[in-house]
C-alpha cells in the first residue's frame, strides 16, 4: 500500500472477541475458494461453540492487530495441545497456529508477520518448542520465511458409514 505508514497495536483476544475470530476464520476459508454457504455456516456454528470453551479454558489464545481507531484489522490464533514426548521435543504442549487472517485493505504490510512474531515469542516464553500450522498457498512463502518447513504428515478424511 502506498502512502503514509499506519500505526498498529497488538492486543490479546478475549472471550468477547469470539465473533470476530469466527468471522476471520470464515473469510480465510472463503479466500481459499471455499464457497459452500451451508458448509461455512455449519463450520461457524461448531467452531463458535469450540472456540468459546477453548478460550474460557485457556486452550486457545488469540492476537489481534488494531489500527489507530482500535478496529481489528488482522488476527492469529494458537491452539495449545497436549504433546506426548518425542525424541526431539519432550515439552508437554505444542502450538497449532490457526485463523491467521488480515482484512483485504491491510494486506502486504507485514501485519501477519508481526502477529506471527508475537505468537512465536509467546510460545518461546512458555517453553513450547513445537509449533505447527497448515498453510494456504498464498501464505506459504511467509511461513517458510519465518522458519516453518514441510513435514511428512499424511492425512485421511473418513466418510461416515
Amino acid at each position: 500500500m502506498n502512502g503514509p505508514r499506519r500505526a498498529f497495536s497488538i492486543r490479546l483476544a478475549t472471550p468477547a472477541d469470539a465473533a470476530t475470530i469466527v468471522a476471520h476464520r470464515r473469510a480465510m476459508f472463503q479466500d481459499m475458494g471455499i464457497t459452500d454457504r451451508a458448509a461455512l455456516d455449519a463450520m461457524d456454528e461448531r467452531f463458535a461453540e469450540w472456540l468459546t470453551g477453548s478460550l474460557a479454558r485457556g486452550e486457545y489464545r488469540g492476537w489481534f492487530l488494531t489500527d489507530a481507531a482500535s478496529a481489528v484489522v488482522a488476527g492469529a490464533g494458537l491452539w495449545l495441545q497436549d504433546n506426548p514426548a518425542t525424541p526431539r521435543d519432550q515439552s508437554p504442549r505444542r502450538g497449532y497456529v490457526m485463523n491467521v487472517y488480515t482484512c483485504s485493505d491491510y494486506r502486504r504490510q507485514g501485519l501477519a508477520r508481526r502477529l506471527m512474531d508475537a505468537l512465536l515469542d509467546w510460545c518461546r516464553d512458555q517453553g513450547i518448542r513445537t509449533v505447527v500450522l497448515h498453510s494456504s498457498d498464498a501464505a506459504r512463502t511467509l511461513y517458510e520465511s519465518i522458519g516453518f518447513h514441510q513435514t511428512d504428515e499424511m492425512r485421511m478424511l473418513l466418510s461416515p458409514k
